[in-house]
């Protein structure tokens, strides 16, 4: 008998372990005569944790199991997997929400602390104690030092552990009790964290706000934490064409007449981290640009552009009186769920009573994007540009893609795959500076990808 049944499916492998739960349905079988071919050609697209299924071996349908004996590539599918890197300035948080208590929080699919010490200055550290895996963020603050809820460890801004309890005050703790300390920074009412031991000479700059304290200029910020990795979000952000079929308060043709986009040319900006295009477009007047004067749809100045590999500056001219410029910092929580902050400037109708209005159609225009970039499939980056059939207005998000294959030539991808691996008997830390230094560490650093090779296994995939 023909029928559709849903199945739990893990792969079990021998050189990899358990990797990864995943539902699918398969779509029909017939218990006496299912085709070896046809279920290896079914399976043939998936993937499933870190690990992509190469081919079926053999299959034994039951009732109501089915075991299938599948080739596993056990290395991270390369763009079809997501790509976090380290070695950059992400926002750790508000600064403001940094003060007299610990702040756990997640970036790269790894946990940190955030505290201030007496100082006032915003510290960063793995969140992961090294003598039983406690969580500091989860602790207490004693003057300098963050102290690990398990069994009173004390470690300082610098992540030196200052204080051993089990030990008694007159013994030095060991010079392997240590975490690793993170670089902080705060602008723009965030604190920004290195995550990553480059010196400082070497690091990347954090995306400038020209505009921030500038009095000819009203500000207000947005936040979200959205289901969608960031990459997509960037990429749409420096995505021209999108704009007149997804935003219902900007579109200008309502979608009635093309807009074609011609051959941009990509401009690079001073110091190489920031890339993006300029474009006139026939603007709409809607909202508080109406207000301000531009009273009918007419050209408007844009230019988008990425900086890094989490970061986008957008620049909307109405007029040559009327201007919005954005400044978003997108921090990876972790595979698959990012955190947005959004810096609004507006130079036009700068009274308070204004801001309401402009969150709002802000935050109209975040939504939609997130409609769209929730339901998008796959989830994460194709593996290959050809498995997407991209036209010249792709132009500038083809760029970004490459720019992180550069990034990931520097050694500075994670290795995603390698993590999930082994996510619930190792723990990992992304190495700070201090690990060029000095050797001893307890935590292992986070493994990194830096070339293209991949392992072969085999697996059995077991319904449950």
């Amino acid at each position: 008998t023909w029928c559709p049944i849903p199945w739990n499916l893990v792969i079990v492998a021998p050189s990899v372990g358990r990797v990864s739960l995943c539902r699918r349905s398969v779509p029909a079988y017939n218990r006496g005569s299912q085709s070896m071919q046809s279920m290896a050609l079914w399976w043939s697209d998936v993937q499933l944790g870190s690990h992509t299924i190469d081919s079926v071996v053999s299959a034994n349908i039951m009732p109501k199991t089915i075991s299938l004996y599948a080739t596993v590539r056990c290395s991270p599918c390369r763009w079809g997997k997501t790509l976090m890197f380290i070695n950059f300035w992400y926002v750790a948080e508000e600064s403001r929400n940094v003060t007299d208590q610990p702040v756990p929080v997640r970036m790269l699919g790894q946990d940190f602390v955030l505290f201030r010490d007496t100082g006032g200055t915003a510290r960063c550290l793995s969140n992961i104690c090294i003598h039983r895996g406690g969580s500091l963020g989860h602790g207490k603050l004693k003057g300098d030092c963050v102290e690990c809820p398990y069994h009173g460890w004390r470690f300082d801004g610098a992540g030196v552990c200052q204080r051993i309890p089990s030990l008694g005050s007159d013994t030095k703790p060991p010079s392997r009790a240590k975490v690793d300390s993170y670089p902080t920074e705060e602008k723009y009412g965030f604190v920004f964290a290195f995550l990553g031991d480059l010196p400082n000479a070497e690091r990347p700059p954090i995306m400038p706000i020209p505009e921030w304290g500038d009095e000819a200029w009203r500000s207000a910020l947005l936040r979200y934490e959205f289901n969608f990795d960031y990459k997509r979000s960037i990429e749409n952000g420096v995505d021209l064409a999108h704009n007149e079929y997804t935003h219902s308060f900007q579109m200008f043709t309502k979608g009635d007449e093309c807009f074609p986009i011609p051959d941009l040319d990509i401009e690079e900006q001073p110091g190489g981290w920031e890339y993006g295009i300029r474009l006139t477009m026939p603007g709409a007047a809607t909202g508080l640009r109406a207000e301000a004067g531009k009273t009918a749809p007419g050209p408007t100045e844009t230019y988008t552009g990425f900086h890094g590999v989490s970061n986008l500056r957008t620049y909307i001219h109405h007029s040559e009186t009327l201007a919005l410029h954005q400044y978003i910092y997108e921090t990876p929580i972790d595979k698959n769920h990012t955190r947005i902050f959004l810096v609004n400037f507006r130079n036009y109708l700068l009274d308070a009573s204004k801001d309401e209005q402009s969150l709002k159609e802000n935050q109209m225009v975040v939504f939609e994007d997130r409609d769209v970039l929730e339901r998008l499939r796959p989830v994460l980056t194709p593996a290959t540009n050809t498995k997407e059939l991209l036209v010249p207005a792709d132009k500038t998000l083809v760029c970004y893609r490459d720019r992180l294959k550069e990034f990931e030539a520097k050694g500075w991808r994670i290795d995603v795959g390698a993590v999930d691996e082994k996510e619930d008997g190792v723990a990992y830390a992304i190495p700070s500076p201090a690990r060029r230094e000095s050797s001893g560490w307890v935590i292992d650093p986070i493994p990194l990808l830096s070339g293209d090779g991949e392992q072969q296994g085999h697996a059995r995939l077991v319904q449950t």
